[in-house]
C-alpha cells in the first residue's frame, strides 16, 4: 500500500537533483504517455520475492552480488556482452557459495542503467563548453549529440527489454548449470594461479555432484543437457534480478504500476522498470524528489551512503523510506574511500543499530577509490579496492555487524583475440598504467575485468571459508593482491 499523500507523480512538488531540461516538453510529454502504456519488464511477483530475499541478507543467511557496469550503452546491448557480463557474475556467485555455503542473491547492474549523475551540467571539449554526457537514456557521447532527446528514453525501455529477454533465455535454458561450471567463460583466464584456483572451485563441486548423484539425490533428468529434454532443477536455474539508479524521475513514475499484494485486498506500487533500484550520493536529500518517489514503491530499496551522510541525516532518511521497518525493504551501500572508511562506518552502523530499523550492509569499494591515472585516464588501484573491501569487513567484525554483500563495476568483456579490457590497476594480472590504454573501452568509470573480479571473488570467499572454519579469515590471496593486512 502506498503512503499516506503519496502518488506515483507526488515528487513533482519537490526539487529534483540532476534533473534534465528537454527542450521540447510536448514531445516528453508524447514519449512518456507512450511509454507508461507500454508492458512491465519486472513482475510484482519478482519483486516482492527479491525482497524476501534480500530479507535473509539482513539476518545473515545469504549474501548480496550486485555487479554490472557503471553506465550501460545501447551499443553495448549484443548476445556477447550480455553473455560474458552473466557468465562473470554467476562464476562469481560460484565462487562465493563455495567458499561461505550461503545463498548468494544476485542482482545485475544491467537492464536499464543508462543514466549517470553528473557533478557538472557541462564540461569543456577542446576549445568549446558543451552539455555534459549523462547516459545513452538522455544525450550522445559525441559533443554534436548533447541536447537531451525524449526519444532515448524510448530507447532505453528497448534495450533494456532486448537485454532481459536474452537474460531470461540464457538462464531457462542451461547456461547456469552447475554441471558443467567450465563453461562459464574460464578459457580466456591469462592467470595461471586463478585458473588453478578456480579448478580447485570446480573440481569440488563436481565431487560434490557425483556424490548427490549416487545416492539419488534430484531428479534424474537433471543430469541431462537442457538441449536434449533435460529438466532444469535446483542445479540449472538460478534467480536473478535487474537494478539501475532511479535517476530519472519521469521515466520511474511512466514505468510505475498499480498491482495487488500477495494474499491481501489491498493495493502498492511497482517500479516494473526494474527489481531493485536505489538512490544515488547526489539525490539523497531528506526533502527531495527522489527520496518523495521512493519512500512509496513496494520495490526494495538501495541507498548509497558516502563520508558526507551525517549519522542522524541516515537514521531520518531511514524513516521516510522505510517508516514501518520493513524487512528486505532498504539496502545501505557504502562507499567512502579506503582512507575514510574508518573514520564514517562504526557510527553509521552504531546509528542504525540504535534506530532499529532493519538494513543490509553492502560494501561498494569502487566509487570511493577513483583516481586521474599519469596518462590521464580515470582508473582505480586494485589494492586500494580490496583495502576498503576488508576494512569493511573488519569493521563490521569489531562492532557486532556483518557485511552482507559486495557492489561492484565490472565487465567480462573481451576483444577479438580473447583479452579482457585494461581500466584498473592491478590485481593477479599486476596491470600497469602504461598498459592501461589497451583495452580501455569504458565511457564511463572504469571496471575490473575478468580476472581482477575473480580476484575479488576468491579473496572474500576465502575469507569466509576460514571463518566458517574457525580461522581468523586472512589468507594468502589477498596479501598476493597488494593488499595491507586489516583481516
Amino acid at each position: 500500500m502506498a503512503e499516506t499523500g503519496w502518488t506515483p507523480s507526488s515528487w513533482k512538488s519537490k526539487h529534483a537533483a540532476q534533473a534534465v531540461n528537454y527542450p521540447d516538453e510536448q514531445h516528453l510529454a508524447r514519449v512518456l504517455a507512450k511509454i507508461n502504456v507500454l508492458p512491465p519488464l519486472v513482475t510484482p511477483s519478482e519483486i516482492e520475492r527479491l525482497r524476501f530475499q534480500l530479507a535473509a541478507v539482513q539476518r545473515n543467511e545469504a549474501f548480496l552480488l550486485h555487479a554490472g557496469d557503471c553506465a550501460e550503452s545501447f551499443d553495448a546491448c549484443t548476445q556477447q556482452n550480455i553473455s560474458a557480463k552473466i557468465g562473470l557474475i554467476l562464476s562469481f556467485s560460484l565462487i562465493l557459495i563455495w567458499g561461505g555455503r550461503l545463498p548468494v542473491v544476485r542482482v545485475g547492474r544491467i537492464a536499464g542503467q543508462y543514466a549517470k549523475p553528473r557533478s557538472s551540467s557541462t564540461e569543456r571539449i577542446g576549445d568549446k563548453e558543451v552539455l555534459s554526457f549523462r547516459g545513452d537514456i538522455i544525450n550522445g557521447l559525441d559533443p554534436k549529440d548533447r541536447i537531451p532527446d525524449p526519444e532515448r528514453l524510448l530507447s532505453a525501455y528497448f534495450h533494456s527489454t532486448a537485454t532481459l529477454n536474452h537474460v531470461r533465455a540464457l538462464l531457462t535454458s542451461g547456461f547456469a548449470s552447475l554441471h558443467h561450471p567450465r563453461d562459464w567463460s574460464l578459457s580466456h583466464v591469462r592467470s595461471p594461479s586463478l585458473r588453478s584456483e578456480f579448478e580447485k572451485v570446480t573440481e569440488g563441486l563436481s565431487d560434490a555432484l557425483d556424490f548427490s548423484r549416487t545416492i539419488g539425490v534430484g531428479s534424474s533428468r537433471e543430469g541431462v543437457p537442457f538441449e536434449r529434454g533435460g529438466g532444469r532443477g535446483v542445479l540449472g536455474e538460478v534467480d536473478f534480478y535487474t537494478s539501475h539508479e532511479g535517476l530519472l524521475l519521469d521515466y520511474e513514475q511512466a514505468m510505475t504500476r498499480e498491482s495487488p499484494l500477495a494474499g491481501s485486498q489491498e493495493k502498492g506500487y511497482y517500479n516494473t522498470s526494474a527489481h531493485f533500484m536505489w538512490i544515488g550520493d547526489r539525490t539523497r536529500q531528506l526533502d527531495g524528489a527522489h527520496v518523495e518517489y521512493f519512500r512509496g514503491i513496494r520495490n526494495p530499496v538501495g541507498i548509497k551512503v558516502g563520508p558526507t551522510l551525517g549519522n542522524e541525516e541516515l537514521t531520518q532518511l531511514l524513516q521516510i523510506v522505510n517508516p514501518d521497518k520493513e524487512p528486505g525493504r532498504v539496502t545501505l551501500i557504502t562507499r567512502y574511500g579506503a582512507s575514510k572508511i574508518q573514520d564514517h562506518l562504526p557510527g553509521h552502523i552504531q546509528a542504525v543499530r540504535n534506530s532499529g530499523h532493519p538494513v543490509g550492509w553492502i560494501c561498494d569499494p569502487m566509487h570511493g577509490n577513483t583516481l586521474t591515472s599519469g596518462t590521464g585516464l580515470k582508473t582505480r588501484n586494485f589494492g586500494t579496492i580490496i583495502s576498503e573491501l576488508t576494512s569493511c569487513i573488519a569493521i563490521h567484525a569489531s562492532c557486532g555487524s556483518r557485511l552482507g554483500g559486495v557492489s561492484l563495476e565490472f565487465t567480462g568483456e573481451l576483444n577479438d583475440e580473447g583479452f579482457s579490457v585494461t581500466e584498473c590497476l592491478g590485481g593477479s594480472m599486476e596491470l600497469s598504467e602504461e598498459q592501461l590504454g589497451l583495452r580501455y573501452q569504458s565511457f564511463c568509470d572504469p571496471r575490473l575485468n575478468f580476472e581482477q573480479s575473480l580476484d575479488v571473488a576468491f579473496l572474500v570467499s576465502n575469507y569466509f571459508k576460514d571463518e566458517r572454519r574457525g580461522g581468523s579469515g586472512e589468507n594468502d590471496i589477498y596479501t598476493a593482491l597488494g593488499g595491507r593486512k586489516y583481516l
